[in-house]
């Protein structure tokens, strides 16, 4: 099957020439390190320490540990899938100045669409709903943070960010009804007796 091409928008490539016309290195560096933490491996191995904390520790926090591992690992696989439908050319391959002034590579040249990073962290941003109201502020948060990420280090055009936020958002709430329903339904059972 051949792949759709993907060609960017004119505010992602305004976007880009942007970046690449004003970032540095020091700025490049800080965001490829920030970039690491929304990495597929570091956000299931981190669901998956989260899950076997719960299963020692916090056995009440279990049906949301079980929907985090099972979220973070189809949104671990989806980007991929995706990846080998869609063609679409990072912005990093069409700099040149961006270059000289930090920019790295990112991946294979042709997987821009959509950004994995920005699955993942969609996800986390839909599943803050399960968290107190400070925390899930500061996740959000952080989700935004990490995804821009990709933008500033022009592994991915904008729009593949937004598309793969939307996408993780899209994911996250799909599966809760799987996921949680055991749980919230022993929840609504709890309300309901005297």
């Amino acid at each position: 099957m051949a792949p759709v091409t993907i060609k960017p928008t004119r505010i992602d490539t305004a976007i880009a020439n942007e970046i690449a016309q004003n970032t540095n290195s020091s700025l490049e560096h800080a965001a490829q390190a920030m970039t690491w933490v929304a990495d597929e491996h570091v956000m299931v191995a981190l669901a998956a320490a989260g899950w076997l904390c719960t299963r020692l520790r916090h056995p009440q926090q279990r049906p949301v540990a079980d929907h985090v591992l099972v979220v973070s690992l189809v949104t671990a696989v989806l980007p991929h899938v995706l990846k080998s439908l869609f063609d679409q050319t990072r912005p990093d391959r069409l700099t040149v100045s961006g270059h000289w002034r930090g920019v790295p590579y990112s991946g294979r040249p042709r997987d821009a669409f959509p950004s994995g990073h920005a699955v993942h962290m969609g996800a986390l941003a839909s599943a803050a709903d399960l968290l107190p109201p400070a925390s899930r502020r500061w996740a959000r948060s952080l989700a935004v943070a990490l995804s821009l990420t990709r933008v500033a280090l022009l592994a991915h055009w904008t729009s593949d960010v937004v598309a793969g936020f939307t996408l993780g958002i899209v994911v996250e709430r799909l599966f809760r009804p799987f996921t949680l329903a055991k749980s919230q339904r022993r929840l609504e059972a709890s309300r309901v007796r005297p």
